[in-house]
């Protein structure tokens, strides 16, 4: 399952004056919402859906309206009354109110994030690995970021931090675990030892590493990845609008 938390309060793009959630903002033709979804495109027939939302300006009629009109085929809505702690405890609350098996694979995603050409990776170990983050070549204190580990015969990761850069490796928001139970059982063991005062996901893979999981990191070209989670990032790409 493909799972798109989206209840944040959007507090910069309020402050700047929008009045909509940024997912509703329009880009062209297109909105926020529909950009970050349609990433995953190659599987709006296969992958089932869940967007996690707070009750506000009639998200649901909208996730509605836009699934519709860019062909999801399969997905389900998750609406929370409250803000919660952190994107990790939104997916958490999502997927243990969703209707899906605790037991399939989960990919998070960002709603403020559009990746172009997205497909799962093809190398042999995304059959076996435990879970994996996308990474990009990168710098700045605003990332998460993963260790890789000296083994070359493939990408595994040794340890994640979050706003801590320790290598050049950062992650562009697409998380994947084999099992969502994993996610719900690390989100646990982070609630327990909380690494930051928000529950952030990719701290989550620690507690995965340290119990012996097979992390991994798949590189992607920054090229292939547009951020608008912020008013100047909007802009640009309002400014530069090939979608």
């Amino acid at each position: 399952m493909i799972v798109i938390p989206m209840a944040g309060l959007s507090r910069r793009f309020t402050e700047a004056g929008y009045k909509l959630p940024k997912y509703m903002l329009p880009v062209g033709e297109n909105t926020v919402f529909s950009l970050a979804v349609s990433s995953f495109k190659n599987y709006f027939a296969t992958e089932k859906f869940v967007f996690i939302a707070r009750n506000v300006a009639e998200t649901k009629n909208f996730i509605v309206s836009e699934c519709h009109r860019i062909g999801v085929k399969n997905y389900e809505i998750i609406i929370l009354d409250t803000p919660t702690r952190g994107q990790a405890e939104t997916v958490q609350l999502g997927v243990t109110r969703s209707e899906y098996s605790l037991e399939t694979p989960l990919t998070i995603f960002n709603i403020d994030t559009f990746r172009k050409n997205f497909s799962f990776p093809s190398a042999s170990w995304f059959s076996y690995s435990d879970g994996y983050l996308e990474v990009f070549k990168g710098e700045g204190k605003n990332w998460s970021y993963v260790a890789p580990s000296k083994n070359q015969t493939e990408p595994l990761v040794i340890r994640t931090t979050e706003k801590d850069p320790i290598s050049d490796l950062c992650c562009d928001g697409l998380y994947y675990f084999s099992r969502t139970s994993d996610f719900l059982w690390s989100l646990e063991k982070e609630k327990q030892e909380p690494s930051m005062p928000e529950l952030y996901i990719a701290p989550l893979y620690n507690h995965l590493i340290k119990k012996g999981s097979s992390i991994h990191y798949n590189l992607v070209n920054k090229n292939d990845i547009v951020f608008c989670g912020i008013p100047k990032e909007y802009d640009d790409v309002l400014n530069n609008i090939s979608f």
